[in-house]
């Protein structure tokens, strides 16, 4: 095992002493507002003051939030790291949830189930100790809590994460945790404790008495709720625990489960059996939104209505930020947490989360503040072909989801047809963004100059066979094991560059971004002069005038840049794609001869190491701006597997982090997550009128908590800077080739030209579905 300190608490107060120093909290509580109270450890419900709004809960009050194992999102469930870190990210009077497993000698431990194997150590500890049980008709395998004194477990055992899909970095760092030790880091943040007790008819077989349990640990710790799957457990706990101290929750398990007292299915159990002897329920979230085949919340039961009719509470289990949740929450976790708590309808009265500071903006920071149109904090919020993580990129439903979920800016990327029209599409290889590779194989060709791989090229097709492409919404991860909005995979349709302004203009966006890419290859190979069409289209729209709408012309190469220097009120944004440490003086001052402002990659503000945590801030944005330079970062994405593990799986996280560094503008997929976040008076950290604040983090102090040999070997530094990678050479006229707009045809007669031909289909078949080359 590593790091491991003797004794629990001064392992405690030393994680904790170092993550308080660091800053590394997400969502602090605000210093500003010095009237926080927390919930007592009495069991009685009260809400930071604070959270000062009505709610649709049985109480009125806002909802609350159980750590479910403490903050087991980032570390091993039931941890002292992650029951130390779960307060200070949190709301005032977050439950700490444990799931108690009884030893040999009927006493309590926390684990995430009841095979401990699944989240300890215990399989090394005790090589030989695996038995097989048979627990409500079905035989487990494995290592069982009561094979072993507690001493013996405390002294030998420890945590793992359980799911996985996270890191295990924090693995082997903390021993196994009784209730009892538990109810002292509680105390020390005065949270409240939720124990939950499953199983107890398993343990009385062997004779294991929770209930004796709890009544002998009494005058150690009180907890405000106790919960089982078992019926009978607690109608026999309602007559030996304090009910105005401890709420008794059923927690009910999936639907075709059975209830092993009653024998029922707890989808079939009545609610109103359970009023006599339990203050409120727990309920997989299924149970209130139904989830379809295809991955999408269905209308609402009835179950939160009826459960309050009858006076019971309803806490919701399952959310987690770092798991594939109803494609309707758009990869933001936070608008799953609004679903269940801020409908006209209803709301929960608790969720169960890995997550708890996410939980926690949720309540305090986004309910009920659909109706803030005004930004709180400075930034522009910058579509990148449109809402592309809801649709297609670059189509007309894109931009629309865009423009209503209040970007500023709509952004086209300029690609140009055979017959010479300038229309927005993500990409200049039509292979991964429509339904291409189905109708035009035979116009697959290898350009080295564009792409390393075959493509099926804007420029070899004309726009009315663009037109009869179906548009595809984009794959984010390679293998596919991410999927984005599949009911909207071929919605919408592609824009000409002069219908996509058009929308700009009628719908009053703040501006658009017009890409240009590939400008020199157009120009010099195909005849075609995209920086022409760009300004005869703007000229055509009014925009080359227009002081109300704001005009950016990005591009990667300087000379493109260049070519509008003559129109002022155009801003000029030079694209540098790769990371980058460094921006010296002498680079920026060379940038600005034909730029005022950069677009740049998050790595070249938060640097990384290779096991996805953050090492440092860079200067990058610092040095632009000193040079007058505006700032804007790309590309902003709310899929998990894209943030850093310092951001907690919350894009909210992520953008707070950029805005506290002064970024002008976010480039993101997911312009609504951005909006919202500007919006929200959390996203200012010294507004004394809220509860939490959504802070930034601090780079470099998560991974000083993880052993440093288990690390991966760390990645060079990004390079810094230099001339010749904002310079470029002069662009080439464009060259007269004759027609243009005739449609190439494949050749048939020769079987070299077939060989070539059947690679390029495979090659174009690889590409679309096992790597797509993605564009600032």
């Amino acid at each position: 095992m590593t790091n491991q300190v003797p004794g629990i608490m001064s392992r405690q107060l030393c994680f904790v002493s170092l993550l308080l120093l660091a800053g590394l909290a997400a969502a602090r509580n605000n210093p500003n507002s010095g009237h926080h109270k927390h919930g007592p450890q009495d069991g009685h419900v009260h809400a930071p003051p604070s959270v000062n709004k009505k709610f649709l809960t049985l109480s009125g009050g806002p909802p609350v939030v159980v750590a479910r194992g403490g903050y087991s999102g980032l570390f091993p469930d039931s941890s002292d790291q992650a029951y130390s870190f779960a307060p200070m990210t949190s709301l005032p009077d977050t439950i700490m949830y444990c799931n108690v497993q009884l030893t040999k000698d009927n006493l309590g431990v926390c684990t995430t189930d009841i095979l401990i194997d699944l989240s300890t150590t215990a399989a090394l500890a005790y090589p030989k100790g695996d038995k097989t049980y048979n627990i409500n008709g079905r035989d487990l395998h494995g290592w069982f809590a009561m094979d072993y004194m507690l001493d013996d477990l405390k002294n030998t055992t420890f945590y793992v994460q359980n799911v996985f899909s996270r890191s295990s970095a924090f693995d082997g760092m903390a021993q196994i945790l009784t209730p009892d030790d538990l109810a002292e880091i509680a105390a020390t943040g005065k949270n409240r404790m939720w124990l939950n007790f499953d199983n107890d008819m398993f343990y009385a077989q062997h004779k294991l008495d929770a209930a004796k349990y709890i009544q002998e640990s009494g005058k150690l710790w009180t907890p405000s709720h106790i919960s089982s799957s078992e019926l009978d457990f607690l109608k026999s706990l309602s007559t030996k625990v304090d009910k105005t101290k401890t709420k008794l929750v059923f927690k009910f398990l999936g639907k075709e489960d059975v209830e092993p007292t009653s024998r029922q299915k707890y989808g079939q159990i009545d609610l109103a059996t359970l009023k006599p002897f339990v203050a409120g329920i727990v309920v997989p979230k299924d149970y209130i939104f139904p989830i379809t085949k295809d991955n999408y919340t269905d209308a609402p039961t009835t179950l939160v209505a009826d459960a309050h009719r009858l006076g019971l509470e309803v806490y919701a289990s399952g959310f987690s930020n770092d798991m594939v949740a109803s494609y309707n929450y758009s990869y933001d976790p936070v608008n799953e947490y609004l679903q269940f708590i801020d409908n006209s309808q209803f709301s929960i009265d608790g969720v169960l989360t890995d997550f708890p500071s996410t939980a926690s903006n949720s309540i305090a920071c986004f309910s009920q503040s659909k109706n803030i149109t005004t930004k709180t904090t400075k930034g522009l919020v910058i579509s990148h072909n449109g809402a592309s993580g809801d649709f297609p990129g670059c189509t007309d439903l894109a931009y629309q989801k865009a423009i209503d979920a209040g970007a500023d800016i709509i952004d086209c990327n300029v690609q140009m047809s055979k017959d010479g029209i300038a229309f927005c599409s993500s990409n200049i290889d039509l292979t991964g963004t429509t339904t291409a590779v189905t109708s035009f194989m035979d116009r697959s060709s290898n350009i080295p100059e564009i792409q390393p791989t075959n493509g099926i090229f804007s420029f070899d097709l004309t726009w009315s066979e663009v037109e009869s492409l179906k548009p595809t919404i984009e794959v984010p991860i390679k293998d596919g094991s991410l999927l984005r909005n599949p009911r909207n995979k071929n919605k919408g349709k592609f824009l000409t560059l002069d219908a996509f302004l058009e929308l700009a203009k009628t719908r009053k966006t703040g501006g658009v971004m017009i890409k240009i890419r590939n400008a020199a290859y157009l120009a010099s190979k195909k005849g075609l002069g995209v920086i022409d069409a760009v300004n005869t289209a703007l000229q055509k729209a009014g925009l080359d005038k227009e002081t109300t709408q704001k005009v950016m012309i990005q591009s990667e190469d300087s000379s493109v840049l260049a070519a509008f220097k003559s129109i002022p009120t155009y801003e000029r944004v030079l694209s540098i794609k790769e990371a980058v440490s460094d921006a010296p003086p002498a680079v920026v001052e060379e940038i600005k001869k034909n730029a005022n402002a950069v677009v740049i990659d998050r790595e070249s503000i938060v640097q990384t190491n290779s096991g996805f945590f953050t090492t440092t801030f860079t200067k990058v944005v610092e040095e632009m701006h000193a040079g007058n330079l505006s700032v804007y970062v790309s590309r902003i994405r709310n899929e998990y597997l894209f943030l850093s593990l310092d951001y907690l799986a919350d894009p909210y996280l992520e953008l707070a982090t950029f805005a506290s560094l002064k970024v002008d503008g976010l480039v993101t997929d997911y312009p609504a997550t951005a909006t919202a976040y500007l919006r929200n008076p959390c996203s200012d950290v010294n507004n004394p009128a809220t509860a939490i604040a959504i802070s930034a983090i601090s780079p470099g102090n998560l991974i000083k908590q993880v052993d440093q040999t288990a690390l991966p070997p760390a990645l060079p530094p990004s390079p810094v800077l230099d001339n010749e990678d904002v310079v470029d050479p002069p662009l080439p006229p464009v060259t007269k080739i004759k027609n243009n707009a005739a449609p190439a045809q494949a050749p048939k007669a020769s079987g070299a030209t077939k060989r070539v031909g059947n690679f390029g289909i495979v090659s174009t078949v690889i590409t679309l579905f096992f790597g797509m080359v993605c564009f600032f």
